[in-house]
């Protein structure tokens, strides 16, 4: 069997179809409140259990992980997945597991946590319906490497990340959602990836 994903249009693929496809993506975006949640309100949530911020980000990780587990034993999809996600780790799952590996290790840095999650849950979907446009690759390449380098700015503006890092992470992120493995989805890599950089780059910061 193959490493590779077939590339295909994801309303095909959408439990639900394209009221799936759109809940997908609704979810998806709906992701950008994560930051604000876990800095506004993260000591009070966690409070309430007598943990960490920490300590509840690790411990939904464990739930994520273990839930998906039973998910994948079970066989099941729910409504805006895709249905060959019943035999393989959902991409939800591994979004939401990327999400708290950077809480995890990048928590002290709002300036470098806000733009790159903003990068997952607006510039994924964003560069997939530009894809399902029809464009060709370098040209998806070019316009979602100038989107995600537009939330590296605005957040430069906004909340004092440096603005040189918009050069790399806008050409990263898109590089980094490219590949089509079977083994990790590119809600991780698309995070992961960068991620990785920015732990690289922090101490030069």
């Amino acid at each position: 069997m193959s490493e590779q994903i077939e590339l295909t249009d994801p309303v095909d693929h959408s439990v639900g179809g394209i009221y799936g496809h759109l809940f997908r993506r609704g979810f998806h975006i709906g992701m950008s409140i994560l930051p604000f949640l876990y800095y506004e309100y993260g000591e009070a949530i966690s409070d309430a259990f007598s943990m960490t911020r920490l300590q509840f980000v690790s411990v939904m990780v464990m739930a994520l992980v273990l839930g998906e587990a039973i998910r994948l034993k079970l066989g099941i999809t729910i409504f805006g997945q895709r249905d060959y996600e019943s035999k393989q780790v959902s991409a939800l799952a591994w979004g939401a597991f990327a999400i708290g590996i950077t809480f995890l290790v990048l928590s002290d840095y709002p300036e470098l946590v806000w733009p790159l999650m903003i990068s997952l849950s607006l510039g994924d979907p964003f560069i997939g319906e530009v894809r399902r446009k029809g464009y060709e690759s370098r040209t998806v390449f070019i316009i979602g490497s100038i989107f995600i380098s537009g939330i590296w700015l605005a957040s430069g503006y906004l909340i004092d990340t440096p603005y040189s890092l918009a050069i790399l992470m806008g050409p990263l992120c898109v590089a980094a959602e490219w590949p089509r493995l079977r083994w990790i989805d590119d809600n991780a890599t698309m995070l992961l990836i960068p991620l990785c950089a920015a732990i690289m780059i922090l101490p030069w910061l």
